[in-house]
């Protein structure tokens, strides 16, 4: 009979995946981060069958803290799509800044060919309130299957620079967030939905 596996095991392995997948990129051995965990290669496939279900688990559970955190500053009006975004960006920005390793960890994974189809809808699927309150407020070319990458991608390029701008300046932080969060609005915020 198999023995149980253990939570402690399992998470210890998702934690090991991310600080090695942040450093080194999905190219990290699984005997590496089996040895970080704590634990014999063999076991961390006891957990988890490939290398690629542990690369579509790990981004499910970094994508999940994330979206949790960014939903739990949303305002219960819709009607404030401004106020939403804000909030979302603040979220974002801070969540990244105060978790330096999940953030590039997962940053590394949603380049990756290894998530699978499935694994990015179900992480679409997650918390579709968050999904709802960007739809408002983002121009409608940019949520077409032509334009959605490249919306995506203007959105992660001037948080990626406001998050290493406001880690370098503690002091600015605040105001850099700001800053960052008014030419994200103009670029990418419908105006008619104003």
């Amino acid at each position: 009979m198999a023995r149980p596996k253990s939570q402690n095991k399992k998470q210890a392995l998702l934690a090991a995946a991310t600080a090695a997948f942040a450093e080194t990129g999905i190219a990290a051995s699984t005997s590496v981060i089996a040895r970080n965990a704590g634990v014999a290669e063999g076991t961390l496939f006891c957990y988890f069958a490939t290398k690629d279900e542990l690369i579509n688990q790990l981004y499910l559970t970094l994508h999940s803290e994330l979206i949790q955190t960014l939903a739990s500053g949303l305002i219960a009006d819709k009607t404030q799509p401004q106020k939403n975004a804000r909030c979302i960006w603040q979220s974002y920005i801070n969540w990244s800044i105060h978790h330096p390793v999940e953030y590039k960890a997962i940053r590394r994974l949603s380049l990756s060919e290894r998530i699978s189809d499935e694994t990015r809808r179900q992480a679409e699927r997650m918390f579709p309130e968050v999904i709802n309150i960007c739809q408002l407020s983002i121009k409608p070319v940019f949520q077409s299957d032509d334009y959605r990458a490249f919306g995506d991608a203007l959105f992660l390029a001037l948080a990626e620079t406001t998050i290493k701008y406001a880690s370098d300046s503690p002091t600015r932080a605040h105001e850099l967030i700001d800053l960052g969060f008014e030419t994200m609005w103009q670029a990418l915020h419908n105006e008619v939905r104003q």
